[in-house]
């Protein structure tokens, strides 16, 4: 049980937070219709004509995760804030699965996007939390086309890394199965009391703390445990020299868990020094939820980059 509690507590890593759906209201519409897509739902905001400004939500988190920065850069971006369909109360909609079929979230993602990229007819900065950087990183490595820029926030390449930095999915994969089974089995009530728990070592924020919990919980478990186990298994680290989008990666730093931040440096530094025109940018005083922890400095890196 307390190998299950560390492993789930690093899958919880990967997650974003989560508001039950309250998308912005757009100041004005889409210049061209979007396309039908199946794994996710974007809300069009901000000012019409500005630069467009792609925002992605991470594992079990709505597009809520990202009020305050919308709010912050509405009036001088284009905004596209996505859900993924299963997190937060959203309907699981395409990332269901059915009798017999292979989960495929993540791919289908960034299909969707490249699709709602081309329909619209823009050239965005992408912004992503967690496995929504993994999804951007993604996205930037089989579209190059697709992306102006990218602001990734507390993401690695390859999750395996934080157990073992010579971790490979093939050694990797069997513990995450073992990880994705329990939580499909887990009671209802087993798994609510265990999230307030674990999410308690992804933000410091109390406020932030009672978000996670709740909308973690309200998110459909099989898309959960799906989106999981596809994060674990997806390797990129062979595809980062080939990456050449400007980057700027945001990553925490806990001093009550790591005093001297060399580790956490090293692990970052390591994961990312293939990839060209990267910055990276420590946040220190802060847990995963960068943007619940230290909003402040998160989002003054954000406008300077996205300048």
């Amino acid at each position: 049980m307390k190998f299950f509690r560390l492993m789930f507590t690093l899958m919880l890593f990967l997650a974003g937070v989560l508001l039950l759906i309250h998308p912005l209201r757009a100041q004005t519409a889409a210049a061209k219709p979007a396309p039908a897509l199946t794994h996710i739902t974007i809300v069009d905001a901000g000012t019409a004509g500005k630069p467009d400004v792609v925002l992605i939500p991470g594992m079990a988190s709505s597009r809520a995760v990202w009020d305050a920065e919308a709010k912050l850069l509405a009036p001088n971006y284009r905004l596209h804030l996505v859900q993924l369909d299963g997190f937060g109360g959203a309907p699981a909609g395409g990332n269901a699965v059915v009798a017999g079929a292979t989960s495929a979230i993540l791919p289908g993602v960034v299909e969707d996007l490249h699709r709602y990229i081309t329909a619209v007819g823009m050239h965005p900065a992408m912004v992503g939390h967690s496995m929504g950087g993994l999804i951007a990183l993604m996205l930037a490595d089989k579209y190059p086309a697709d992306v102006r820029k990218m602001i990734i926030v507390d993401t690695l390449p390859f999750y395996g890394m934080v157990f073992d930095p010579n971790a490979t999915v093939d050694s990797i994969s069997p513990q995450g199965k073992v990880i994705h089974d329990q939580l499909l089995a887990m009671p209802d009530d087993q798994f609510a009391m265990m999230i307030p728990v674990q999410t308690a070592s992804l933000v410091m924020s109390d406020d932030g703390k009672k978000q996670i919990a709740a909308m973690s919980i309200a998110s459909d478990r099989a898309v959960f445990a799906n989106s999981m186990l596809e994060d674990l298994e997806t390797d990129l680290r062979p595809e980062m020299a080939k990456i050449k989008t400007p980057t700027l990666l945001l990553y925490p730093r806990d001093a009550s868990v790591a005093p001297d931040p060399t580790g956490i440096d090293a692990v970052y530094q390591g994961a990312y020094k293939s990839m060209p025109n990267v910055t990276l940018l420590r946040i220190d005083d802060s847990r995963h939820f960068i943007m619940y922890d230290q909003p402040a400095k998160m989002n003054a890196a954000m406008e300077s980059f996205l300048k």
